[in-house]
């Protein structure tokens, strides 16, 4: 199993070190590759839509696409963000608007329909699940179909501070998350993804996208037509 994580922070603190936890439960013969922001993508999107009309004139062009290249090729996908003022950390923000492309709005990949993908989060007090979900939004909305998130209260400033009851806890937890990925060999869509891809569809076929390179990406995957992203 390829598993790539994206961490929105550059230190390696109670979040990544969950998700660290995580991805090593899932197996030793797992390939884990590791990305941090704003380290390996340090810009904010300058709303240019440039990338609408061609994804390499996107100026920040070459990071993202190491990013994104890693993450297509992914079984599964693993977020860590901390928790900032009850949402997620600006750089996982400034992520998910480098790659908004990636929406089913837009121009959806297809590798999405059949990935898997954590979302993890914690605070020291509140706001842990809302960060989970700035990024759990973002995944549905990217087609991924089988989205898990975690978010927790630790209450401490970093991992060393957490105490020794609660780790037992996120040991125990992360099992169970883990052996449930494990087990869930055989990814497709539900209701709601495909409603928000259909819903897509309907904008598309309407011209109501945000540009005719957008339409003419949908007709030739053939998702006019009848062809869809997961079959």
């Amino acid at each position: 199993m390829k598993i790539v994580m994206i961490n929105g922070q550059n230190h390696k603190g109670s979040t990544y070190h969950i998700g660290r936890m995580l991805a090593d439960k899932i197996g030793t013969e797992a390939e884990i590759t590791e990305f941090f922001l704003p380290r390996d993508l340090e810009h904010f999107c300058l709303g240019c839509y440039s990338c609408i009309e061609d994804e390499t004139k996107c100026p920040f062009y070459e990071e993202k696409d190491r990013i994104m290249k890693e993450v297509e090729a992914a079984d599964l996908l693993i977020f860590t963000t901390p928790t900032y003022c009850l949402r997620a950390s600006a750089p996982m923000k400034s992520f998910i608007d480098l790659t908004f492309t990636y929406w089913m709005a837009h121009k959806p990949r297809k590798c999405m329909f059949n990935k898997k993908a954590v979302v993890i989060s914690t605070a020291s007090g509140s706001g842990a699940k809302k960060a989970v979900k700035d990024v759990t939004d973002a995944l549905l909305y990217w087609g991924i179909p089988c989205i898990y998130s975690y978010g927790i209260c630790i209450q401490a400033m970093n991992w060393a501070g957490v105490n020794e009851k609660k780790k037992q806890k996120i040991e125990r937890d992360t099992a169970k998350m883990a052996e449930k990925i494990r087990k869930k060999t055989r990814v497709m869509p539900g209701l709601k993804t495909k409603g928000l891809f259909y819903l897509m569809r309907m904008m598309q076929k309407a011209n109501f996208g945000s540009g005719e390179t957008e339409r003419l990406y949908w007709e030739k995957n053939g998702w006019l037509d009848k062809a869809r992203p997961w079959k």
